[in-house]
């Protein structure tokens, strides 16, 4: 074959190497129309509403834990809360808005039967288990429908009789 003084071949160029070539008429002409492309680095066509201001696209969300009380018990009760009957455990009960001392206890008896049938007569407490609100037995300063806040702690104190 011979060269051009060039350097090229004297073969026609092929459809593939043409620039500007259409495709061929057997390829898919029933396509559908391509929406326009956004050029790099943009996030898209505009759609007339501004984004929101850096501050508060990235603006991340704190999620505060949830407020908790803490309970103790004490002495015999603890066997009522998974414990041995002796020493004493600390649980942590959600302190929603506006608990009171009756639904923070009401919620724990509710996780362990056998605290609620030791702690609870009907509505009311029993005469086997003492409570006390920040080292206060209730009735002081508190009682079952006074609100918790965050900061308070309740206890539960096992009554002994005794007698000669």
């Amino acid at each position: 074959m011979a060269r051009s003084s060039t350097g090229s071949s004297d073969r026609a160029p092929t459809k593939s190497s043409c620039a500007g070539s259409r495709p061929s008429a057997t390829s898919s002409s029933t396509s559908r129309p391509r929406a326009p492309v956004a050029p790099p680095g943009s996030h898209g066509p505009r759609r007339g509403v501004d984004p929101p201001p850096q501050s508060v696209r990235f603006r991340r969300v704190k999620t505060l834990p949830a407020a908790t009380v803490p309970v103790e018990i004490a002495s015999w009760i603890t066997k009522f809360v998974g414990g041995d009957g002796s020493g004493r455990r600390v649980l942590e009960e959600p302190l929603p808005q506006g608990a009171t001392v009756r639904s923070v206890l009401t919620g724990l008896s509710a996780k362990f039967p056998e605290l609620h049938r030791a702690l609870w007569h009907g509505n009311e407490l029993g005469e086997h288990i003492e409570v006390l609100v920040n080292d206060a037995v209730l009735g002081i300063e508190h009682d079952l429908d006074s609100p918790l806040r965050p900061g308070d702690r309740i206890t539960l104190l096992a009554q002994f009789m005794g007698g000669v």
